[in-house]
């Protein structure tokens, strides 16, 4: 059992703020974090949690309460990714803090008044949220003086540094004065993280909320494999079959991002966009709706999401898996938090299974892999969702008696049971004469079934390899990049020391020679062509290869040369004619 605020030695009117919201024990990150940052001297901390495991509150309600309100500068620095989680950690700390009027917080990001922003800091802000970029910004105007600050939070750290905030962190950080806290909060312990950590921290105590690196254990993973071609209705059927699904479907690329929110728009589904073509006035517009529920379905990409705090989503699906797969425990997390359960499904074809691994060895856990709902499943879960929903409604009978005898005279011609079948049919008719005679779409899961309709296979050559870094997921983030086609089916991937091989669907041939045409990878021109196909057994016939088939021939000849040699010089030595050596 987790202790009560309390117990952590949090101050009275600070504990009453939190209770009034809510929240009478501790979550685990916050039992560990709280009593060690409200001693009197506290030490660096890295805190290894999830997104939505009470991280604001960890190391919120400790600086609220260190907080000197007699002194009107900054004392307490929090940094974040984006100007969503920026806002949210200071709305939060302002609901801790009510019954502390004096102190005074501010929210320092990009994409909004700068002026009002420095008006605050100079009216006394004692702890400032900010997004990295804003407030260097604001440290070259000279506008802000970090030289008292006792406390750094790094929040979503990893998440920073993914963004390319490395440079812009270390300059902020040579702002604040040697003798600090840091404290270092992400959900995952990546290489950039520890070279953060030993060169900024001093000794910092790690903590650790799960596995390093893993998903919550609040979230199931669930896995759905079907034909690259089928990801869009299998995308459909899977909503159809969560009536009340609240969650976001994260996609690759901006033009997947908008192309599927369009036909789920289309299709009739509260659904919208959120990538990186929208300013930022249409995002807010977006994130609101989408907060109040106006949109139940958010369709976005990695970099648009990222800062993103909604805490009661119930499903977040993989419409592409991601290109790294530590995203993809940032993606599954936003799912599953503050206690309650969550599902992250992954939509995926066969040949991602080597992904779909190597995320579980990540996370610490296996997919369920489940067949994708068919009409009749779909249907029979939409009846009685209607059902349900009827059975719950309230009546306001002061509002509809009045109408009751015209109702009860117009509909007196039809008995009970006519009248059930009728009131479900006018509102489940849509879904029966949808889901009538459709295709399954499973076949793709097993190997035996797919045999006999085969995808065709060209064979691409690309002139980057290992010593460009290529990967086979990087590759296939190139080709779904340039090309802007959400569906292409990748078949072997074969990456080599200068050069790689790789197979795209046939129908595609023109689209890929086309997407690569003038493009440039790290600074060097990438060169795509049609390459001969692979020879089964055989290793691709290309100039390395004959080089060093070569080579190897004229090592044996010359092996044989030299024992024929050896052969003839022992012979003459039999009879005299030569030395042997």
């Amino acid at each position: 059992k987790m202790l009560t605020f309390k117990e952590t030695g949090i101050e009275e009117n600070i504990i009453r703020a939190v209770e009034e919201l809510g929240f009478e024990r501790t979550m685990p990150v916050q039992e560990k974090v709280i009593p060690l940052l409200i001693k009197e001297k506290s030490q660096d901390i890295i805190a290894l949690a999830q997104t939505g495991t009470g991280k604001t509150a960890a190391f919120g309600l400790p600086l609220i309460q260190k907080t000197d309100i007699s002194a009107m500068y900054p004392q307490h620095l929090i940094l974040a990714p984006t100007r969503e989680l920026c806002l949210q950690i200071a709305d939060d700390l302002t609901d801790f803090s009510r019954y502390k009027p004096s102190l005074k917080i501010a929210a320092v990001f990009g994409g909004s008044s700068m002026d009002k922003q420095i008006k605050k800091i100079k009216d006394g802000a004692q702890i400032i949220s900010a997004t990295p970029g804003r407030l260097l910004d604001l440290l070259r105007r000279k506008v802000i003086d970090l030289k008292k600050i006792r406390t750094v939070v790094l929040d979503e750290a990893d998440e920073m540094l993914s963004m390319g905030f490395r440079d812009d962190l270390e300059s902020i950080l040579a702002a604040t004065p040697a003798e600090k806290n840091i404290l270092l909060f992400s959900a995952t312990m990546s290489d950039d993280i520890k070279k953060i950590a030993d060169r900024y921290m001093n000794n910092p105590v790690e903590i650790e909320i799960g596995r390093r690196n893993s998903g919550s254990d609040d979230v199931t993973h669930v896995c759905y494999t079907v034909h690259a071609r089928d990801r869009y209705p299998a995308l459909k059927r899977i909503v159809d079959f969560h009536p009340d699904i609240y969650g976001i479907i994260f996609c690759r690329t901006r033009r997947e991002t908008q192309e599927v929110a369009d036909h789920l728009v289309k299709d009739g589904y509260n659904a919208e966009s959120l990538h990186g073509d929208l300013s930022q006035p249409q995002r807010n517009a977006v994130m609101n709706k989408f907060r109040n529920k106006n949109i139940t379905l958010l369709v976005a990409t990695d970099v648009a999401a990222r800062g993103l705090d909604v805490d009661n989503l119930t499903h977040i699906i993989n419409y592409s898996l991601p290109d790294e797969s530590d995203l993809y425990t940032h993606r599954s997390g936003r799912t599953g938090r503050a206690g309650r359960k969550g599902t992250s499904i992954v939509i995926s074809n066969l040949r991602e299974n080597i992904r779909l691994s190597i995320i579980e060895d990540q996370i610490g856990k296996e997919f369920r892999h489940l067949t994708v709902p068919g009409g009749k499943e779909i249907c029979e879960k939409q009846l009685f969702h209607l059902i349900d929903r009827m059975e719950k409604v309230e009546v306001d009978n002061t509002r509809i008696t009045s109408y009751l005898p015209a109702i009860y005279k117009k509909l007196e011609w039809l008995d009970r049971e006519e009248l059930i079948k009728k009131f479900v049919s006018l509102e489940f008719n849509r879904f029966l004469n949808y889901y009538k005679d459709i295709p399954d779409l499973n076949s793709s899961r097993r190997k035996e079934e797919s045999r006999g309709n085969k995808t065709e296979f060209t064979r691409f050559f690309i002139n980057l390899g290992t010593t460009d870094n290529l990967q086979p997921q990087k590759l296939m983030g190139l080709i779904n990049e340039y090309t802007g086609v959400n569906n292409i089916e990748v078949g072997d991937i074969e990456i080599l020391k200068n050069f790689s091989f790789f197979e795209t669907d046939k129908t595609y041939t023109d689209t890929i020679l086309n997407a690569f045409r003038s493009k440039k990878y790290k600074n060097r021109d990438i060169g795509v062509e049609i390459a001969s196909k692979k020879k089964s057994g055989k290793k691709p016939a290309n100039k390395e290869n004959r080089k060093n088939n070569r080579n190897v021939n004229r090592q044996k000849n010359r092996k044989r040369r030299n024992f024929k040699n050896q052969r003839g010089v022992k012979a003459l030595h039999k009879i005299g004619q030569a030395p042997l050596k």
